[in-house]
């Protein structure tokens, strides 16, 4: 499965402090209808929830970082799960000594300050459904060369 979308908008904003980074974006792609997209921000945040999928147990572990640290990059993408626009992100973050963290984002991560783009993509919707050799809500497998 490869598909080509046409991008159709951009939106930029900045999140308030202490708003779920990963609730706030989802709500910001449902309030505007968002159904296909991708998200980058960057900015700090005051506590962070992070995970990292144990492929054996085929479960989320998660880590919470109870600090200051930098949004050194946020990636993801918007697509349908259920119905609803759903964020899968991964983020990385930096503390004061230089060291990075990194994982899914996870409910549970505050913002300090943060700056975010979402853009907006037009095309055949990207619908999440089980896939039972990993286990994860995941998009439609390729079929080959595309």
């Amino acid at each position: 499965m490869v598909r080509t979308v046409e991008a159709a908008e951009t939106l930029m904003g900045r999140l308030r402090r202490g708003d779920d980074l990963l609730e706030e974006l989802t709500a910001l792609a449902k309030g505007h209808g968002v159904r296909l997209g991708r998200v980058a921000a960057l900015g700090a945040v005051e506590h962070a929830r992070i995970g990292y999928y144990d492929q054996a147990a085929r479960e989320y572990r998660f880590v919470e970082l109870d600090r200051e640290l930098e949004i050194l990059a946020l990636v993801g993408n918007v697509s349908l799960r259920d119905g609803e626009p759903m964020i899968h992100a991964h983020i990385t973050l930096g503390d004061d000594q230089g060291r990075a963290f990194g994982g899914h984002l996870a409910p549970g991560t505050r913002v300090f300050a943060c700056e975010f783009t979402m853009d907006v993509f037009r095309g055949e919707d990207l619908v999440r459904s089980h896939d039972e050799p990993t286990g994860l809500p995941l998009w439609p497998e390729t079929g080959g060369p595309g």
